[in-house]
């Protein structure tokens, strides 16, 4: 037990990072002043992991298997996350999505102890000082998010840092990265949202949210003073509104390392999800169609790394966007409508205004992709007239959480006869239709942001193009076994997903290594020189 000479007794078992409980041996029980504060039985971490199993199966609902998870996680870090790595079927969709979306919702009123960094609006001009505060100085990524658009859940404010918290939990879980390397931070502004400011345990700041340049040169102080306090750090947003999300992202991609999950994780597990899908329709990638419902920043992220694939494989790139055809709230994207958002614009083509179910029989897409944040925005009638119009349909219901999915899995299947080629950005369950049963592929980041993270960090990389994140699509799609398609899903098993974040780790960084991205000189083994730094929690 290195590097715990100077914790004893009930400062080390209360220790997360270095308690062991129950599994502390003999020796050590001496050793460390533990004799008489401890049960008399030296166990292990498998049996502690089957007790904290059984206890965790316990409890009826999601919310409360998450508030057991996080209480393991505050007195054992080690057990939880070998917990999560050994049942990563089980345990990911209560650390993260669907069931941290409620867990946001709630997060005031379930809050138990801090996880995270604070940078709020009223720290301008100390937030380098602050920074100092954190325990941890060999700091190598930051999620950070102002709560402005959690998943499908719209503005939750301070609520939101359980978002970051999450998405720490899965680098460290899926890619090995250390607890110790990774900050979670809210940048807190405020919140637009008059329930939250109504709710006397809110633990925002209790106002309106800071707009205009007041907020970007906050933004700028944070992103300077982090870069100051840990070089080398890799700063991803998260759950940013669209137009902050771009700006955010156009502004700091070139002079930091740093990268936007929404626009670029979504849009490559998207991706990825697309090269594999060709596979079982048997359809050449660059002669694919697509229409999207929902126009935000993950859509048009999609949108464009779809094109810059195609461009890729010799198509043009006015041809490339001219395959993407767009549906937001207000109708169809074309060139007759005023005042687009930059990021829409590209998508902008000379059609003329149709019905959704027009646009999909005019344009004929071989993929439907949803990312509206709406329920039930797929319709039988949209679905079945895509089952009409090709033979193995794609039918992505990406938003999340699953209440939130444009369709369920059953449904796909059952409008489609079983022909449709199904992702979700959440799990489903599944499903049997006519005899045989599918396994919906779920469309989830954390098969892409861990492993890039994991690759950028361990080659020391500069910056992150968005070719990067095409090289992430690849290595998942590769990633696919014939065993995994003949079930319909176009993902790997979950369970799979820590080899999944190695290969897509080892791929990413061969890319830096062979384009310029980093100083590092590149090692004889990638693979195991990036191994050899992944945190293995076992004692």
């Amino acid at each position: 037990m290195a590097n715990q000479h100077f914790l004893t007794g009930t400062d080390l078992l209360r220790n997360s990072k270095y308690n062991k409980s129950t599994a502390f041996t003999e020796e050590e029980r001496d050793q460390f002043k533990l004799r008489g504060l401890l049960p008399a039985n030296v166990g292990s971490m498998e049996t502690q992991l089957a007790r904290v199993l059984e206890n965790l199966r316990r409890k009826e609902s999601p919310i409360e298997k998450y508030i057991f998870l996080s209480a393991l996680q505050d007195r054992n870090e080690r057990l939880f996350y070998q917990l999560i790595i050994e049942n990563f079927q089980e345990a990911m969709p209560l650390i993260y999505t669907p069931t941290v979306g409620q867990a946001c919702k709630e997060f005031g009123h379930i809050f138990r102890t801090e996880k995270g960094f604070y940078v709020t609006a009223n720290d301008r001009g100390r937030i380098r000082k602050i920074l100092d505060n954190w325990p941890h100085r060999d700091i190598r990524i930051i999620v950070v998010t102002d709560g402005e658009r959690i998943l499908g859940l719209g503005d939750l404010g301070a609520n939101g840092m359980g978002i970051p918290i999450g998405k720490l939990g899965l680098y460290c879980a899926c890619a090995g990265i250390s607890p110790e390397q990774c900050l979670p931070a809210m940048f807190d502004v405020g919140t637009n949202n008059q329930e939250l400011l109504d709710d006397p345990v809110y633990l925002g700041i209790h106002g309106k949210r800071v707009a205009g340049q007041a907020y970007f040169d906050l933004m700028d102080e944070f992103v300077e003073a982090a870069t100051d306090a840990f070089p080398g750090v890799l700063i991803q947003f998260e759950d940013f509104a669209a137009g902050n999300a771009y700006t955010h992202l156009n502004k700091y991609r070139d002079q930091t390392l740093c990268f936007n999950d929404d626009i670029q994780g979504t849009a490559a597990v998207v991706l990825s999800g697309i090269y594999t899908s060709t596979r079982i329709s048997n359809r050449r990638f660059k002669d694919l169609k697509f229409t999207f419902l929902g126009a935000g920043s993950a859509a048009t992220g999609i949108g464009m790394m779809i094109a810059q694939a195609l461009m890729e494989e010799g198509v043009s790139e006015e041809e490339a966007y001219q395959r993407l055809w767009f549906f937001n709230s207000k109708g169809l994207v074309n060139s007759a409508r005023e005042n687009l958002a930059a990021h829409v614009q590209p998508f902008a083509h000379d059609i003329p205004d149709q019905s959704f179910l027009d646009a999909i029989k005019n344009h004929q897409p071989d993929i439907l992709i949803g990312a509206t944040g709406t329920p039930a925005t797929f319709t039988e009638e949209m679905v079945r007239l895509m089952a009409n119009i090709k033979s193995r349909p794609g039918i992505f219901a990406l938003s999340n959480p699953t209440t939130r999915a444009e369709c369920t899995a059953e449904e796909a299947y059952q409008w489609t006869e079983g022909r449709g080629i199904f992702a979700s950005g959440s799990p489903f369950p599944p499903v049997s239709i006519n005899g045989k049963t599918y396994r919906p592929g779920q469309g989830n980041n954390s098969y892409i942001f861990p492993g890039v993270g994991l690759g950028m960090i361990a080659c020391e990389a500069k910056t992150i193009p968005d070719t990067v994140f095409l090289e992430s699509a690849k290595a998942l799609s590769q990633s696919v076994t014939q065993g995994d398609l003949d079930q319909g899903s176009i993902y790997p098993p979950m369970d799979a997903i820590r080899n999944v974040s190695l290969g897509i780790a080892t791929a990413v960084a061969k890319y830096a290594y062979r384009n310029g991205l980093t100083n590092r000189p590149e090692p004889d083994d990638v693979m195991g020189d990036i191994e050899n730094m992944m945190y293995d929690p076992k004692y």
